[in-house]
């Protein structure tokens, strides 16, 4: 069965950004298939936009479907995992993934990220889908507080990498290819 790799960005983003756009042409160098599609409504994602988006791309899911997410579309894909019972996945890659946010603009903001912050997520049902999770953070993130991965990994079981100055890892913060994730999907 074919490999297929979801890559889901962030708030505010899109499928073409630095690192996204590198993974998606570096995986389909290998013939792997991937869909990287631009979410619904990027300014103001919504949950209960977001999670059906994925669900209807995805279809059904097997143990050769894995996921990649960016900030907000790492909660988005944990989301979807959530609903999945009982299916697997072959595995998820976070990177700036977060459960809580730091450094938020105003209450505009606060107000968006409030549902993400706040609706609770079943960490069991996230395992169940899979036991391959690897979760990247930056030391110094502007929006994600490194205690998260404290989370991800008691919580979820995840595999934590830290980096040195990836703030975000945003096309801002000259992060422009991220090869440990080549490397996992491939393996």
């Amino acid at each position: 069965m074919e490999k297929r790799v979801f890559i889901i960005h962030g708030w505010d983003g899109n499928p073409d950004e630095a690192w996204l756009k590198w993974l998606r042409l570096e995986l389909e160098k290998r013939n792997i298939k991937v869909i990287a599609p631009q979410m619904p409504n990027i300014s103001e994602p919504k949950i209960g936009e977001w999670i059906p988006y994925i669900s209807e791309l995805v279809g059904v899911p097997n143990e050769n479907t894995f996921f990649v997410g960016h900030s907000i579309g790492c909660q988005a894909i944990m989301r979807y995992l959530e609903i999945i019972y009982p299916q697997k996945v072959g595995g998820a890659i976070f990177v700036a993934g977060w459960l809580n946010l730091k450094n938020l603009e105003g209450p505009a903001e606060e107000a968006i990220a409030k549902p993400w912050i706040e609706i609770p997520i079943d960490f069991d049902k996230i395992k169940n889908a899979t036991s391959n999770i690897t979760a990247i953070f930056s030391e110094n993130d502007p929006f994600v507080p490194l205690s998260d991965k404290d989370i991800f990994q008691e919580k979820l079981g995840a595999e934590i990498i830290v980096e040195k100055d990836r703030g975000h890892f945003t096309e801002d913060d000259c992060v422009m290819e991220i090869p440990d994730i080549l490397e996992r999907i491939l393996r």
